[in-house]
């Protein structure tokens, strides 16, 4: 990036005064990655895809993998993705080859509370407006594809129906990129025969599809195709046998469906390629929700970033029992991935809301508070550095009016507990804002390593959960609902419950109530539900209510979205 004077301002002013003049061309990006034009597919000067045979034909040692996670999220936000991008610039500033890897934000948050999720202040990603709105078409592919499998299942019903799937226990359900609660469940085949069989359906937002998780989990098409065919999508009628009904599960391979899956998916499964403000490459691909599946990017885009640089600085979704515990449980054991530091976000003011602080009130200094607060932080800290032994740095996302006094409280308590913490400025001040949290990100990567998992992948359904439950949420134990248990019998029956488990639960606190703010202790984890979501491969466990279709808050941001004559956007922040 030029020298340009850094000013306080709205996210989009922010972006729109580095991009375009500023910015590099995407062909001078991948040249700092070292990809060569013949793998480059550009959509205009400032995007690009890369073609998936540059991965498969390099065979440059991995760099370092940083993983960037928080503290559970509040009204007062933590600056997550923001941190992600301002260490990226920050390890370039001293010189290191760096590059960021993050998720594809969703329309659905974008027009309903989010306005934006491209970092923020002088640490994002550009073009900010494009990566927002509708990007590559990633997510509107998976949405065809998805939405193309639920056609041929009722076209399948409706021409006869020789697999005898039962439209009762259909699970798929349609999906589109937008909050809408009005589609959550509904009616559909009504009008006649001509129009099909009258069912009961649904939608989930495009991020909480199965197709999702699978290309964010995928090794290459052929990958792609097996774990689409895996897809189950019902069961059928069965047969009775006494009093025992021998329903089978059926999949979208039944239908033939994965092949055209596949070519709806083939563009959208090579990965994204911008820039930061400063003009540090940025692979952005995928987005799968971190509270419905595994909420991280894809697998593919990871694998040719830590062939691209030194240093790759990732994120996963919302506090590190949700996301950190799925990016090294699910991801890292699918991919082979080693992440050779941990950085967890925290704010003062967000550490003053879970020691129960009203937002109002979050800009007074508070000792008592924040130290009723630190227990959060420290043990998401002691999860990631004795659970899955991994070095950890805490990132202290400074906001101007966090006092002196609360600052030192922060780092205090960190360091009784083994683990430095670092102030972080990159929102106001960009790369320079990071440095001391860069060169502390260098020395950790440096450390001895002992990464382990934090369960065995061959116990049963059950130990698997309450490990978690135990080891990361710090219950007293589980409960398991007799619907919930019905189906892991049902998994177990059909001898696929050796995969990893995909905790569904609220991203508010470490219980199952979002309420329980801290470090909550004495209480049981109740699990009503359980899902195979058998082409990506993990096992989800719904704990709570889990929305997989948001709906609109009673002020949307797209109420503040809009465009003038010239194309420039406004609203987004």
């Amino acid at each position: 990036m030029a020298n340009v004077k850094k000013f306080s301002g709205n996210d989009i002013d922010i972006a729109q005064s580095v991009f375009p003049q500023n910015a590099l061309h995407i062909n001078d990006v991948a040249e700092k990655c070292g990809i060569p034009g013949n793998f480059i597919e550009c959509y205009g000067n400032y995007k690009a895809k890369i073609d998936y045979d540059f991965l498969s034909n390099n065979n440059k040692k991995d760099g370092h993998l940083i993983l960037v996670t928080a503290i559970n999220p509040t009204p007062a936000g933590e600056g997550k993705t923001t941190t992600t991008i301002g260490v990226a610039d920050s390890l370039s500033r001293i010189g290191k080859k760096a590059v960021v890897a993050l998720r594809e934000p969703s329309l659905g948050p974008i027009f309903g509370v989010k306005g934006g999720a491209a970092g923020g202040g002088w640490a994002q990603v550009i073009p900010m407006e494009d990566l927002n709105l509708h990007f590559t078409g990633d997510f509107h592919a998976i949405g065809a594809a998805n939405n193309l499998l639920a056609a041929m299942i009722d076209n399948h019903i409706y021409q006869d129906n020789k697999l005898n799937i039962d439209p009762r226990k259909i699970l798929w359900r349609r999906c589109m990129d937008m909050n809408d609660r009005q589609l959550r469940f509904i009616n559909d085949g009504l009008g006649g025969k001509a129009n099909g069989f009258p069912r009961e359906d649904g939608f989930d937002i495009t991020a909480a599809s199965e197709i999702m998780a699978i290309l964010c989990l995928a090794s290459s098409i052929e990958d792609l195709k097996t774990r689409l065919g895996r897809i189950i999508i019902g069961y059928t009628y069965g047969k009775r046998a006494g009093n025992v009904s021998e329903e089978q599960p059926v999949t979208a391979s039944q239908l033939n469906a994965q092949g055209a899956m596949a070519a709806l998916l083939k563009d959208a499964l090579k990965p994204n390629l911008i820039q930061t403000l400063e003009g540090t490459p940025a692979f952005i691909h995928g987005g799968p929700f971190a509270n419905i599946a595994h909420g991280c990017n894809s697998i593919m885009a990871t694998r040719l970033a830590l062939k691209c640089a030194d240093y790759t600085v990732t994120e996963a979704g919302f506090g590190a029992d949700l996301g950190a515990q799925k990016f090294l449980d699910i991801k890292c054991r699918f991919a082979g991935l080693k992440p050779s530091a941990v950085v967890i976000v925290a704010t003062v003011r967000a550490l003053k809301s879970h020691g129960g602080v009203k937002k109002s009130e979050l800009e007074k200094e508070n000792l008592s508070a924040l130290e009723a607060g630190i227990p959060n932080l420290l043990q998401h800290a002691e999860n990631i550095t004795k659970v899955y032994k991994l070095p950890a740095v805490v990132a202290i996302n400074a906001f101007p009016k966090d006092t002196k006094a609360e600052i030192e409280l922060v780092q205090k308590k960190c360091k009784e507990a083994g683990v430095n913490a670092a102030i972080s400025e990159v929102w106001a001040k960009g790369s320079e804002g990071g440095e001391e949290l860069a060169k502390e990100v260098v020395r950790l990567c440096e450390e001895q390593n002992n990464f382990e998992f934090s369960y065995d992948v061959n116990l049963s359904i059950n130990e698997k959960i309450e490990t978690i439950a135990k080891k990361i949420y710090r219950a007293d134990g589980v409960v398991i609902l007799r619907d919930a248990q019905k189906q892991i019998n049902k998994i177990e029956k059909m001898a696929l419950d050796k995969a990893p488990v995909c905790m569904a639960k609220t991203q508010y606190s470490f219980s199952d109530d979002a309420n329980l703010l801290g470090a909550p202790r004495g209480w049981l984890l109740t699990v009503r539900d359980v899902k195979l979501s058998a082409g990506a491969g993990f096992i989800v466990v719904f704990t709570g209510e889990i929305m997989t279709m948001p709906g609109l808050p009673p002020v949307p941001s797209a109420e503040k979205i809009d465009v003038d004559n010239t194309g420039k956007i406004s609203g987004l922040f």
